[in-house]
């Protein structure tokens, strides 16, 4: 966004400024965009910043100081998973990038960003959100260093951190901070203004007692909960997973404050904020976006280009993969949008491609879907009656007495209710709209959810996937899927047995895209040739293989960095890259893998350069 297009706008200045490592796609996939459309709607004027650089902070500056705060995000994904493999090699790509090219934002994008607009800004409040600092907001692993980082508020030079999802607590900032400043202040008050805005986390000193010594009014009444220290952490590396899952029990018991003593300060989390409903949703996703890039590229973007005909129909998921972000960062309440909502938006894109803009034939909607495409108005029977502890938390989110860290495993919680068929007859009724030529799921459903409705699994199958349906067993030794929180590969073949009844059944040939994991904390090499060998006996070439990725905040990452499983007991962790590539190429052969040094080429190298010196 330039300052002509904000004079355009009828703006002086700017209340807040958004800084993002994303190139700018004003489409609601791209989640600064999305808070930037939502702090418009309410109000209040909203720059962003696309991919600046970061030798000078001058592409910062181009709009002037805003009013109020600027925010900084790192993009859809931590910058150093966008940078590099899972064997610590730099990618020559970025979905995110015009063209595709990496390199556009830097490693640790939160603080180099943060450091510019400090030094842009002196003074300015400044808040950290965003994916990276999210799964960072608490003490880390962090697979490519090797090492326990520290939070990053303190190495970061922000007054805020916005956690999870954040239109309700970046609304609240700018709400705060508007009162703060009408009220006569000329200067930036920083997190005393900002404290105790659920989904959010901030820096305090430490009282004579070890606990924050200034904690806010709202959240006097409600539990607290003390996480291990960072030293802690350092001395007892198992620490950590203990500190994993209670961050997890406190996203979804949605009512109680934490903190983790870290060199002397304490790292404060708010609970967490409450789900947005359905409304909400609703009004979020019928902002005026126009789902193309900037017309400052010149190159495409993959992701706009990928997601560019998808629906949201919902976020947050029930499943709790361990090694999954979305439970931590979206959290596992469902929240859903309704199906006018959803329609509307089909139809909108539907007189997109009728205009010429693309396709005149009518509207291919690649997916209507979330995290996971079956959960869609997907509840808690039990939070609905209110039987599980009665009354609200100060957040405004329903209090839990539930430990559940999945509502799918080890088995589907029975009070999980995902009401499937209405899904089916949601995506019937956009492919009914005259707009749209055809709707698929690309999102991929859950196969244990999708087992429990025949006649769902059928409509899926047979209506609504496009040759390929995108499932992730993810492996099939009994002790790696508890370790993961998958269930029992038993599950995946009833799966794929249905499917290929129903897909007969439908006159079409399609087939499952299995989405498989090698070298996962506790997977040890015999456990990759016996799924090496279930995937011969089904003659399965695996084109969806990838090797585990530790990264910040997961209890696989935690199991990971201790090398002990949630119960406390030790597992087999192939923790060097020699090792863990073994475990890869068990499933990939030498020749098709992407990741790490090609040692047939490499061999034909040494046997030529053996020749010549014979010759």
């Amino acid at each position: 966004m330039s300052r002509e297009e904000m004079l355009a706008l009828g703006w002086d200045e700017l209340d807040v400024l958004l800084i993002n490592g994303d190139a700018y796609v004003d489409h609601p996939s791209f989640g600064c965009v999305l808070l930037a459309r939502w702090l418009i709607h309410h109000g209040f004027r909203t720059g962003l910043v696309a991919q600046p650089r970061w030798d000078s902070p001058d592409d910062l500056l181009v709009m002037g100081r805003p009013r109020l705060f600027a925010g900084v995000s790192a993009g859809a994904l931590d910058s150093l998973l966008a940078h590099y493999t899972a064997f610590r090699k730099k990618r020559h790509d970025d979905a995110y990038t015009p063209g595709g090219k990496a390199g556009a934002r830097p490693n640790r994008a939160c603080l180099v960003y943060a450091n510019l607009a400090r030094r842009a800004f002196p003074g300015l409040p400044l808040v950290l959100g965003g994916i990276e600092a999210s799964l960072r907001r608490v003490s880390h692993y962090d697979f490519w260093t090797d090492a326990l980082r520290r939070p990053i508020l303190m190495d970061a030079k922000a007054d805020l951190l916005v956690w999870g999802m954040g239109e309700r607590a970046i609304l609240e900032c700018a709400r705060r901070l508007d009162q703060d400043r009408n009220q006569g202040r000329d200067q930036s008050p920083g997190a005393n203004v900002l404290a105790g805005i659920p989904g959010t986390a901030w820096l305090d000193k430490l009282n004579a007692e070890g606990r924050p010594a200034k904690p806010p009014a709202t959240l006097a009444d409600a539990p607290l909960m003390t996480l291990p220290s960072h030293q802690q952490l350092l001395d007892e590396p198992e620490q950590l997973l203990r500190l994993t899952q209670m961050l997890e029990q406190q996203v979804h018991r949605g009512d109680a404050w934490a903190f983790e003593p870290v060199d002397g300060r304490a790292l404060v989390l708010a609970p967490p904020p409450a789900p947005l409903t359905t409304a909400e949703m609703d009004e979020l996703y019928s902002l005026p976006f126009c789902r193309e890039a900037h017309p400052i590229y010149t190159q495409p973007i993959p992701a706009a280009e990928m997601l560019r005909t998808s629906i949201t129909s919902h976020r947050g998921c029930g499943g709790g993969c361990s090694f999954c972000s979305l439970a931590l960062h979206q959290g596992r309440h469902i929240s859903s949008r309704s199906a006018d909502s959803i329609l509307a938006e089909a139809r909108a894109l539907g007189r997109d491609a009728a205009s010429g803009r693309r396709s005149k034939a009518g509207v291919a909607i690649s997916d209507v879907g979330g995290p996971t495409a079956n959960m869609w108005q997907a509840h808690c029977a039990l939070e609905d009656a209110g039987t599980k502890e009665g009354g609200d938390s100060p957040t405004g989110m329903r209090k839990s007495r539930c430990r559940r860290s999945s509502c799918c495993f080890p088995t589907v919680c029975k009070a999980f209710v995902a009401p499937q068929r209405k899904h089916v007859e949601l995506l019937r009724a956009v492919a009914a709209l005259p707009e749209v030529k055809q709707v698929r799921v690309a999102s991929g459903v859950r196969a244990d959810l999708a087992l429990r409705d025949a006649d769902a699994l059928a409509a899926y199958t047979g209506e609504f996937t496009g040759g390929q349906l995108k499932v992730a067993p993810e492996h099939c030794a009994p002790s790696v899927l508890a370790l993961m929180r998958k269930p029992p590969l038993a599950v995946f073949e009833a799966f794929l047995e249905s499917f290929v009844r129903q897909s007969r059944a439908a006159g079409r040939e399609q087939y499952v895209v299995p989405y498989l994991m090698s070298a996962f904390p506790g997977c040890t090499d015999e456990d990759m040739y016996a799924l090496a060998h279930w995937l011969r006996q089904r003659r399965w070439n695996p084109r969806q293989t990838q090797c585990f990725i530790p990264t910040p905040g997961t209890i696989a990452t935690a199991m990971y960095y201790c090398a002990k499983n949630e119960a406390g007991e030790d597992i087999e962790v192939a923790r060097s890259d020699a090792a863990r590539l073994r475990q890869h190429r068990i499933l990939m052969p030498v020749a098709e893998t992407a990741e790490g040094p090609r040692r047939p080429q490499g061999m034909r190298r040494s046997e030529n350069r053996q020749d010549r010196r014979k010759r």
